[in-house]
C-alpha cells in the first residue's frame, strides 16, 4: 500500500468533503483515516475520524459511525487538551448521532444501547450541557422497545429541558416532536407542530425534505389532499437520489400507492433501483423497503404481479417476486429488532404499514406517468364517469334490478344522455345471466354494440348495423330500423364509400323515416334527424367531388343556407336538433372568417339544448364560444361561457370532453393573470381527464404546461418544475416555437430555485433550437440568459463564451442597445472575477467604454429615451465601482505585505499576476476619477426624476465617502446637503419614506468624520 504524505491526506480530506454522499465517499474516507493514523499525526487523525463519521452519517451506512466515534472518544480521553473548543463541541454533538445509530442497530444488545445512553448523559452532565438531547434519545429508544410510560416521561422532560449549543436545530426538533404526536394518532397536532418547517420558516440540511414526506399520510387522513399533493411534488424533488433520505423516498412511494398513483410509484422505484439492494443501515432499509412493499402489494391486488419491477441483487424481478424477497428481508429485520427489544413493537408497525389500504381512490398529481399495462381486471372495469353522472334521479342513477336497468338505459338513449353507453354496457354484461331475455333487449344490446363499432370506424360496423335494422323490422319497430338505416349512411361516409352509394343510403334512410306511420310519436323526429344528417353528408360529398376542380365553390355558403332553412322549419318543435344545427352554423361562420356572427349562434345553440332538458349538449357550443370570445378580446364573456360549460359538463362521460372544458377555462383564467390557484385546479383536472382519454402526449401535455405556469404564477416553483419536466418530452414534439418557450420557461424556474447549472443547460438547448431562425433576437436573449446563469454557477469561462455569442447576436439585430450594453458590463465584471490587476482593470474599462459608446450612439436618435439614459448613468456608476475595486485590491495587497516599500508585488484578489504597485498619486487619481464618474451618474439619474432617487443617492453616498477617504469630507457633505434640499422641495407623494432619514444620517456621519 502506498503511504500518503500529510499534504496528500489534507488535500484528500478537502476533496472528500465535497464528494457526493454514498459508498464511494465512505470508502475514500476510510482510506484517508487509515493513512492519517499511520502518519502518527494525532491532529490529522482526529480530523480524518471526524470526516469519516460525517461521511457515514449522510449515507446508508450510518451505523458504522460507532467505530470511528469510539476511536475519537478514546483520543479525547487520552488528551482532552489536544482538542480545540470546536473539536470538543463536535465530539459531543456526534454523541447524538451515535445514540440514534445504536437505537437503529438491532445487532447491538439492549444493555449496550442503554449503556451508551447512560454514558452520553454522564458526559453531558459533566460538560455542563442540557439534558435535552439525552431525553430525546431516551424517548425514541423507549418507544422502540414498547416502554410507553418511559417514552412519555422522556418526551415531557425533553420539552422541559433548556435549549443550549448542543440542542438540535429547531427544525429537526419539531420533526421529532410531531412524529411522536403522529405515532399516537394526533395527526392534526403533528401538522401544527410541523407548520414552521413545512411553511419554510425553519430549515436545515435535511428539512423540510424529511417532513414533507412524513406529513403526506397525516394530511391525507385529515382530508387535506391538495396540501399532500403539494408536499409530494416539493418533497420528492428534494429527496430524489439522496442516499441519506431513502426513508423519505419510501414514504413518497407509499403515498403514490395509497392515492391511486401506482405508475408514479413505479417510476420513483425505478429511479432508485440501485438502492433496492440490502442496505447496511437496517433501520433505513426497513423504512425504505417498507414503503416499496406497500406499492408492490397494491400492484399485486390490481393484477400486476407479473409486471416487471426492478432488479434485486442483479436479477430481474417481477412485482410479485420483488414483493416476496423484500417482505422476507424486512420481516427478518423487524424480528431482529423484536428479539433485541423484547417486544413485537417494530414488527407490529411494519405489518400494519404494509397492510395499509388506499386513503384515496385517485388523487391527480399533475405529473405525467406512464400508464400501467392493461390487465383482464382493468379491461373489464367500466370506464370511470364524473361523480355527478351517477347521482340523482336522472338516467344515470343506479338501477334496482335488470328490468329497471334496461328501462333506464332506454330512457338515456332517447335523451342521447352521455350515460347511455355505460348503462347499455352494464345491460350487455347482465343479459346472459337472465333466465329469459326479451328479444327486444337483445336487439337493443346489438344496436348499442353496432353504434360503438360505427363510432370507432370498425370494419364490421356496416354489417352489424344491417343486422340490427333487420332485427328491429322483424320486431315491428320501424322507427328503430329507420335510425339504423341512417347510421348505415353515416358509416358509408366515414369509410369514404363512393358518393353514389352514400347518397343512395341517405335517401333510403329519409324514405324509411317518411314511411313511418303518422301516429308514430317519433316520426317527425326521425324525418328531421335524417334531413339534418343529409345536409351534413351532402356538404361533405360536395367538397369531395369538387376537391380537384379549379372552379370556386361556395360550399360554406350553401351549407349555411341549408342549415338556416332547417332551423326555420323545425324551430320550436325539435329544440335539440335545432340546437345541433345552430352549432353547425356557428362553425360554418368561423370557417368563413366571421367570428362575430358565430358568437350569437353558438349562444343560442347552447340555450336551446338547455331548454330541451339536455344540458350536456350545450357543452361543445359553450366551449367553442368561449374560445371565440377570447380571440375577440372579450375575456369576461369568455370566462362566463367556459364556466357554464363546466357546470353543464357534470353529466358528460367522455374524458376528452371533460379535459377540453377544463383546459379552456384554465387558459382563460391564466390570461386573466389574477387567478393562479383556480387556474391550477382546472389545469390539473384537465391533465387528469386527458390521461384518461389516452391523450397524455397531446392535450395532456398542454394542460401540464398550463398547470406549470399556474404553479409558477403562485410562487410554487418546485411543483412547476416537477410538472413541466414530467411533460417535457411531449411538449418538445409540438414545434420549435413551443420547444423554445418550454425550455426557456424551465430555465427560468430552475433559476428561481437557485439551480443555475441546469437552468443554463435549458437556455442553451433553447438557443440551439432557435439557431436557424431568421430573427436572431430570441437566440440572443437565450444566450444572454445562459451566460447569466453560468456566471451565477461560477463557470466563468463558459459564461464568457455565452456572453460573446449573445453580444454577436445582439449586434446582428442592430436594435437592442440595452441588451448589448448589459452583456458588455457583465463581461467587464467577469474579467475581474479571478484577479484584479492593471491588465484586467484595463479590460473592464474597455468593455465599459464600449457600453457607453453604444448608448451614446443610440441616444443620438432617441435623445429623451429614459431607458437609454438610465443605462448610461448605470454604466458610469459601474465603471466607478470597477475603479474602486482596483483601489481596494491595491490597499489589501499593501496590508498583506505589511507596508512593503519596494513597490513590487501583485495587486490581485487571489491572482498571481505581477504588476507595478500603485503609488499614492495613482491611487488619488483613481479616486478623483471615481468621484467624477459617480457625480456624472448622479446627474443622469437626477434628470430622470424621483423614480431614480435610490440610484442617485447610492452614487452620492459613494462619492461622499470617497471624498472623505481623500480628506475632503466637507465636499462630500456638500453633495448630500444639495440632495436634502432638493428632496425637501419635492411634493411629498414623490419622495420615498427612506430618502430623507438616510440622507440626513449620511450627512451627520460625514460631519462627524470631518
Amino acid at each position: 500500500m502506498t503511504t500518503l504524505t500529510r499534504e496528500e491526506i489534507v488535500r484528500g480530506l478537502a476533496e472528500n468533503r465535497e464528494t457526493p454522499n454514498g459508498a464511494v465517499r465512505n470508502a475514500h474516507a476510510e482510506a484517508l483515516a487509515g493513512a492519517a493514523e499511520t502518519s502518527g499525526d494525532r491532529a490529522l487523525f482526529r480530523e480524518a475520524l471526524d470526516n469519516l463519521i460525517n461521511s457515514y452519517l449522510y449515507s446508508a451506512e450510518s451505523p458504522k459511525i460507532l467505530v470511528p466515534f469510539a476511536r475519537l472518544l478514546q483520543e479525547y480521553d487520552k488528551d482532552p487538551g489536544a482538542f480545540s473548543e470546536w473539536e470538543a463541541h463536535a465530539l459531543y454533538w456526534q454523541f447524538k448521532w451515535v445514540a440514534t445509530a445504536i437505537s437503529d442497530s438491532p445487532g447491538i444488545p439492549l444493555e449496550s444501547a442503554t449503556g451508551w445512553l447512560d454514558e452520553m448523559e454522564r458526559r453531558y452532565r459533566i460538560a455542563g450541557y442540557s439534558e435535552r438531547p439525552v431525553r430525546e434519545a431516551e424517548m425514541w429508544l423507549a418507544d422502540a422497545i414498547g416502554e410507553d410510560e418511559r417514552a412519555e416521561g422522556a418526551f415531557r422532560r425533553w420539552l422541559a429541558a433548556d435549549r443550549d449549543s448542543m440542542s438540535d436545530c429547531r427544525a429537526c426538533e419539531l420533526n421529532g416532536q410531531g412524529q411522536y404526536s403522529a405515532l399516537h394518532g394526533n395527526d392534526a397536532e403533528a401538522l401544527e407542530i410541523w407548520r414552521p418547517v413545512l411553511d419554510g420558516d425553519l430549515t436545515c440540511a435535511e428539512e423540510p425534505h424529511r417532513l414533507l414526506a412524513t406529513s403526506l399520510l397525516p394530511l391525507l387522513r385529515l382530508g387535506r389532499a391538495d396540501e399532500a399533493r403539494s408536499h409530494h411534488l416539493r418533497g420528492y424533488r428534494m429527496a430524489r437520489g439522496n442516499e441519506s433520505l431513502l426513508p423519505s423516498v419510501g414514504k413518497h412511494i407509499e403515498f403514490c400507492a395509497l392515492t391511486g398513483n401506482e405508475p408514479r410509484g413505479l417510476e420513483i422505484l425505478a429511479e432508485h433501483a440501485a438502492y433496492v439492494a440490502p442496505l447496511a443501515n437496517l433501520d433505513d432499509r426497513l423504512a425504505f423497503h417498507g414503503g416499496i412493499l406497500v406499492l408492490l402489494r397494491r400492484l399485486k391486488e390490481l393484477g400486476h404481479g407479473r409486471t416487471p419491477a426492478v432488479p434485486y441483487e442483479g436479477s430481474p424481478r417481477t412485482v410479485a417476486e420483488l414483493y416476496e424477497v423484500l417482505y422476507a428481508g424486512c420481516l427478518d429485520i423487524a424480528r431482529q429488532f423484536d428479539a433485541r427489544n423484547g417486544t413485537t413493537r417494530v414488527s407490529d408497525r411494519f405489518l400494519a404499514r404494509v397492510g395499509r389500504q388506499p386513503l384515496m381512490h385517485e388523487l391527480p398529481l399533475g405529473v405525467r406517468s406512464a400508464a400501467l399495462p392493461r390487465t383482464t381486471a382493468s379491461a373489464a372495469a367500466p370506464a370511470p364517469v364524473p361523480a355527478a353522472a351517477s347521482a340523482g334521479s336522472g338516467p344515470a342513477s343506479a338501477p334496482n334490478g335488470f328490468p329497471e336497468l334496461v328501462e333506464r338505459a332506454r330512457r338515456a338513449r332517447e335523451l342521447s344522455h352521455p350515460a347511455a353507453d355505460s348503462l347499455w354496457a352494464e345491460v350487455a354484461v347482465q343479459v346472459d345471466a337472465q333466465p329469459e331475455v326479451d328479444p327486444l333487449v337483445r336487439a337493443d344490446v346489438a344496436d348499442q354494440r353496432a353504434l360503438a363499432a360505427a363510432r370507432s370506424g370498425a370494419p364490421e360496423a356496416a354489417q352489424l348495423l344491417s343486422a340490427v335494422r333487420d332485427d328491429y323490422r322483424a320486431l315491428g319497430l320501424p322507427e328503430r330500423a329507420a335510425l339504423a338505416e341512417l347510421r348505415l349512411a353515416g358509416v358509408a361516409a366515414q369509410s369514404e364509400a363512393a358518393p353514389a352509394e352514400i347518397r343512395a343510403l341517405v335517401h333510403a334512410a329519409l324514405r324509411a323515416a317518411e314511411a313511418l306511420d303518422a301516429a308514430e310519436p317519433l316520426r317527425a323526429r326521425r324525418i328531421a334527424l335524417a334531413e339534418l344528417s343529409a345536409i351534413r353528408i351532402e356538404s361533405y360529398l360536395r367538397s369531395v367531388e369538387t376537391a380537384d376542380s379549379e372552379d370556386h365553390h361556395d360550399h360554406h355558403g350553401l351549407l349555411a343556407a341549408e342549415l338556416t332553412e332547417f332551423v326555420a322549419a323545425h324551430e320550436g318543435v325539435l329544440a335539440d336538433l335545432v340546437a345541433e344545427a345552430e352549432e353547425m352554423l356557428g362553425r360554418v361562420a368561423l370557417a368563413q372568417g366571421d367570428p362575430e356572427r358565430a358568437v350569437p349562434l353558438l349562444a343560442t345553440s347552447a340555450e336551446r339544448a338547455i331548454a330541451a332538458g339536455r344540458p350536456w349538449q350545450s357543452v361543445d357550443p359553450l366551449v367553442l364560444r368561449a374560445g371565440v370570445l377570447l380571440s375577440l378580446d372579450r375575456p369576461e364573456e369568455a370566462e362566463a361561457a367556459a364556466r357554464s360549460a363546466l357546470e353543464y359538463a357534470a353529466e358528460v362521460t367522455d374524458a376528452e370532453a371533460q379535459g377540453v372544458v377544463r383546459l379552456t377555462l384554465a387558459d382563460i383564467l391564466q390570461r386573466r393573470g389574477d387567478a393562479a390557484a383556480e387556474t391550477a385546479e382546472h389545469a390539473l383536472a384537465s391533465a387528469h381527464w386527458f390521461d384518461r382519454a389516452g391523450l397524455t402526449a397531446d392535450s395532456g401535455a398542454q394542460a401540464r404546461l398550463l398547470l406549470a405556469r399556474a404553479y409558477a404564477g403562485n410562487g410554487r416553483n418546485a411543483e412547476a418544475v416537477e410538472v413541466l419536466q414530467s411533460a417535457l418530452a411531449d411538449l418538445l414534439d409540438h414545434g420549435d416555437q413551443q420547444a423554445v418557450f418550454v425550455r426557456e420557461f424551465l430555465g427560468d424556474l430552475l433559476r428561481r430555485l437557485n439551480e443555475p447549472r441546469p437552468a443554463a443547460e435549458q437556455y442553451l438547448l433553447a438557443a440551439e433550437i432557435a439557431k436557424g431562425w431568421e430573427d436572431p433576437r430570441p437566440q440572443a436573449g437565450l444566450a444572454q440568459s445562459a451566460a447569466d446563469t453560468l456566471s451565477d454557477a461560477g463557470l466563468a469561462v463558459e459564461a464568457v463564451a455565452a456572453y460573446e455569442r449573445a453580444l454577436e447576436l445582439h449586434r446582428l439585430t442592430g436594435d437592442a442597445p440595452v441588451a448589448e450594453v448589459r452583456v458588455l458590463r457583465s463581461l467587464a465584471w467577469l474579467g475581474l472575477r479571478e484577479e484584479v490587476t492593471a491588465s484586467t482593470v484595463a479590460g473592464a474599462r474597455k468593455r465599459m467604454a464600449e457600453a457607453a459608446g453604444v448608448l451614446e450612439a443610440a441616444l443620438t436618435t432617441e435623445p429623451e429615451a429614459p431607458g437609454l439614459r438610465s443605462e448610461l448613468a448605470q454604466t458610469w456608476h459601474q465603471l466607478a465601482q470597477v475603479l474602486d475595486r482596483y483601489v481596494s485590491a491595491n490597499e489589501q495587497s499593501d496590508d498583506e505585505e505589511d507596508g512593503d516599500s519596494t513597490g513590487a508585488g501583485s495587486v490581485a484578489d487571489g491572482g498571481s499576476e505581477s504588476a507595478t504597485r500603485l503609488d499614492g498619486a495613482a491611487v488619488d487619481a483613481l479616486r478623483l476619477e471615481e468621484i467624477e464618474l459617480w457625480d456624472r451618474a448622479a446627474r443622469g439619474y437626477a434628470e430622470l426624476g424621483p423614480d431614480y432617487l435610490r440610484d442617485r443617492f447610492q452614487c452620492l453616498n459613494n462619492a461622499a465617502w470617497t471624498e472623505q477617504e481623500r480628506g475632503e469630507a466637507q465636499a462630500g457633505a456638500a453633495r448630500v446637503s444639495v440632495l436634502i434640499d432638493e428632496v425637501r422641495a419635492l411634493p411629498e407623494d414623490d419622495v420615498p419614506d427612506w430618502v430623507l432619514p438616510s440622507a440626513e444620517r449620511l450627512l451627520a456621519q460625514l460631519n462627524e468624520g470631518e
